[in-house]
């Protein structure tokens, strides 16, 4: 995954502007001169003007409000951000100073589009014939000529990402599985998503009972001594009226998971895991026919909400994590009594500076989670925690289960399962390698917060995944989708 401070600086001073005008009352009156204040000038930063640059920032301020970027809004979380989306290479094809002008011309004789001319020194790719077959790349015996693929389109594993007739890359809805890979891969800053910013602040500010649900891959990503309890802490300082860790719905969501697999086992139905909206996303957007092999039980995340609205009808809820799926499993599928807003890592941090709190170190108290439920962010996490809730129901079956690690190992586990080959009897679809902990929106790089992450789980108390359940108005709402 690409990471420059340079862009992250960006992003995140453009999101702590717009949630400090928010909280002030002032972002209707002030947005316009935010480009301005970013970018005073007189000589540009990161692109050939300020003019250029101040357009980014506008777009980038749009994004902030939850608005699309154009004129025009195709529903889509993740955004192209055109003005930014200009300095990666035109041609996918490229013929470098290994050409030697041969007499075989290889290249020439293997492109059926005439889109490969003879010039004095080299050979040359016209990119407007260019059908990016990569034939000229094969036959070159010099090994010339090299493919130049932008780093948003490498990353997107579901090939969604296209050009259109002026180089911008354009995201096909249809195809986006919303996994924020490009996002985070693009070295120009010119992808993004859309956040709930603007909205979460307006309910704190409201009085509204406000609810803050942290991911489970939340533990290690801020250190060894940045707890639950130091997050419980903060949010309350922010506004927030209570802050419940997500690991919590993890155990919800394995005890009705192990009951789905049990009944599913006995049928011999081979399933798939529900919990990663992108894996989800990827189910129902590429492989529709195995949609009903999908386990209805809804995601940790909507779970929490609903326990937290079944207690508080009126409460708002937000979740808080690594993820940019969980946006579009908010806005896309609006599965009732789920979570109402979802912010990443840095849009909670701008709220926080935005008003003067920070994270403190504080004890690991607060363990609303077992520790089955608080290891669902991890790969093979759900499969760990769901056989063990089996064992302790008496449901204990030899059931193999395909830990798909990674939108490329999801990919080959659906396309097993769609030709009736798959060997497992279930799947745990993770699209980001390492699981949640590996999300596009990560604080810090996973195998860097692993060390710390382990050292507070071993603190964690290792309780039966039921034991904290009964504490719970669990037959107050379903766990299921409507």
């Amino acid at each position: 995954m690409y990471n420059d401070e340079n862009v992250i600086r960006i992003k995140h001073d453009v999101l702590y502007e717009v949630a400090k005008l928010a909280f002030a009352g002032e972002l209707e009156e002030k947005r316009d001169f935010i480009p301005e204040k970013l970018i005073p000038g007189p000589v540009p930063n990161f692109r050939c003007c300020i003019y250029k640059e101040r357009e980014i920032i506008r777009q980038r301020v749009r994004l902030a409000e939850g608005k699309s970027v154009g004129e025009t809004d195709d529903g889509n979380i993740i955004q192209v951000i055109g003005s930014a989306c200009e300095g990666c290479p035109i041609s996918s094809y490229s013929v470098t100073d290994n050409c030697q002008n041969c007499l075989g011309k290889a290249c020439v004789n293997a492109c059926k589009f005439g889109a490969i001319t003879i010039g004095h020194d080299r050979s040359h790719i016209d990119p407007a014939k260019c059908k990016e077959c990569g034939q000229c790349a094969k036959a070159c015996p010099y090994n010339a000529i090299v493919g130049l693929k932008r780093p948003c389109k490498v990353a997107c594993p579901v090939d969604a990402i296209t050009y259109d007739e002026y180089n911008i890359s354009v995201i096909d809805r249809e195809k986006c599985i919303q996994c924020g890979q490009c996002i985070h891969n693009c070295p120009f800053g010119a992808i993004g998503s859309e956040t709930f910013i603007v909205d979460v602040i307006e309910k704190l500010k409201s009085g509204a009972k406000v609810y803050a649900m942290v991911a489970p891959a939340t533990e290690g990503q801020f250190g060894a001594d940045i707890t639950m309890q130091s997050w419980k802490n903060a949010l309350k300082k922010v506004g927030f009226t209570d802050v419940i860790e997500v690991g919590l719905g993890g155990d919800m969501t394995a005890a009705s998971e192990a009951d789905e697999w049990a009944e599913a086992y006995k049928e011999g139905k081979k399933m798939t895991t529900s919990c990663c909206p992108a894996f989800v996303n990827m189910v129902r957007r590429h492989f529709p026919q195995l949609a009903d092999n999908i386990s209805t039980t809804v995601s940790p995340m909507c779970g929490v909400s609903r326990m937290i609205k079944a207690m508080e009808p009126d409460a708002y809820t937000v979740f808080i994590g690594p993820c940019i799926a969980k946006k579009s499993e908010v806005k896309d599928q609006k599965i009732e009594g789920n979570a109402d807003a979802v912010l990443t890592y840095s849009e909670i941090r701008v709220i926080m500076k935005a008003k003067d709190v920070a994270l403190e170190p504080a004890e690991n108290d607060y363990q609303e989670a077992s520790i089955f439920g608080k290891r669902f962010g991890n790969s093979g996490g759900v499969t760990e925690a769901v056989l063990q809730c089996l064992k302790e129901t008496d449901k204990e079956m030899d059931a193999k289960v395909c830990k798909a690690n990674g939108a490329a190992e999801c990919k080959k586990a659906l396309l097993l399962m769609r030709a009736g080959k798959l060997p497992e009897d279930f799947i745990e679809g993770m699209a980001c390698e390492g699981g949640c902990v590996g999300g596009p929106s990560s604080f810090k790089d996973k195998m860097k917060s692993r060390k710390d992450r382990d050292a507070l789980l071993a603190k964690a108390d290792d309780r039966n995944v039921h034991g904290n359940l009964s504490n719970h108005p669990m037959d107050q709402f379903s766990m299921h989708r409507a």
